[in-house]
């Protein structure tokens, strides 16, 4: 018989301000049949405290102390301790809206295992949104209501890290926490990926997402550009690199000169594009840059694109297409 309890795994550090909406917002689920794994990331603001009143309220609810230093270490010892048929994360300055667990527990059992069940997110703030968080909101929540997310997963995180919920079994088929890699919710997503896990469509705004300037992705250097980079090119060179066609990169920026030179001390061989005539025939780590146009000359190329300008995307798209060259399969955008 399937277990039909949520574990729900909480990192937290020093988060007291927020913890209380959070746990509250826990406690009016819908669906009653969850634990909360709450880990305490060496805590100084009395948010271990006010998670040990909780845990006085309500035996559902647990906390421990982390027993490394840092989110990976934090979901780690919550996973090892959690007993639930599904498993699923939240972030302690976060608010689940009361459906959350009903609605992902309903669409894993109709959809069975081998997949991920998400939700739409909204992000709220005292200050309000900036446009970065407003489009990358729009950009996920569209992916989401389609089921689509994998088809953008080089351009950032498809997954948002506090609203996903599998299976036990297949959290443990991709891993669950084993890996050191950061930031550690883009790389189980590209694990989700890797072992075939589908994405459930959803249309629903289930998580709302706190923004503040001391949140842990805004402050901490694991979720620095370079941190994303390594992961998307991990990935691209593990699971859709075919070392049997021409690899090339676009783009000289910062990101494109960070691909290249990540390439370079990997001994993977490239040709490199871009569409500025100060840089075209120059040499940049020793690799000269070449005109757009010579991949036409090309013979069945794989592309990264690193460009991020929004016309000159739609540009390069529109001369790939010409060539009849498809996504995630012959070009890969990487912002």
């Amino acid at each position: 018989m399937q277990n039909s309890s949520v574990s729900i795994l909480i990192p937290f550090k020093n988060t007291a301000h927020f913890l209380a909406a959070c746990l509250d917002s826990i406690l009016e689920q819908g669906y009653g049949e969850w634990e909360v794994l709450a880990v305490d990331d060496h805590s100084t603001d009395g948010s271990f405290e006010l998670l040990q009143q909780y845990v006085g309220k309500d035996s559902r609810i647990k906390v421990f102390t982390n027993e490394g230093e840092g989110i990976i270490p934090a979901l780690r010892t919550a996973y090892k301790n959690s007993a639930g048929g599904f498993i699923t994360r939240m972030d302690s300055d976060d608010i689940m809206k009361p459906n959350r667990l009903q609605f992902m527990v309903d669409a894993l059992i109709t959809a069975g295992k081998n997949h991920v069940s998400v939700g739409q997110v909204k992000y709220f703030s005292d200050r309000g949104i900036s446009d970065g968080y407003e489009r990358y909101e729009k950009w996920l929540n569209r992916l989401t209501s389609s089921g689509e997310n994998y088809g953008e997963i080089y351009k950032e995180c498809v997954v948002p890290s506090p609203c996903w919920m599998v299976y036990r079994e297949d959290l443990e088929l991709c891993g669950s926490f084993e890996s050191n890699r950061y930031p550690e919710d883009y790389d189980l997503t590209f694990r989700f990926y890797e072992k075939g896990l589908k994405i459930i469509p959803c249309n629903e705004i289930l998580h709302l997402w706190r923004d503040y300037d001391s949140r842990t992705s805004r402050t901490h250097e694991h979720y620095a550009q370079n941190y994303f980079l390594d992961i998307k090119l991990h990935y691209f060179l593990k699971l859709d690199y075919d070392k049997n066609r021409p690899l090339v990169v676009w783009g000289a920026g910062f990101k494109g000169k960070t691909i290249a030179k990540k390439l370079l001390e990997q001994d993977v061989d490239f040709v490199w594009l871009c569409d500025n005539p100060q840089k075209i025939g120059k040499k940049i780590y020793g690799k000269a840059l070449a005109h757009f146009q010579a991949l036409e000359q090309l013979t069945n190329p794989q592309s990264i694109i690193t460009v991020a300008n929004e016309e000159a995307q739609k540009e390069i798209k529109h001369f790939l297409s010409r060539l009849k060259q498809e996504p995630m399969r012959d070009f890969f955008f990487f912002c």
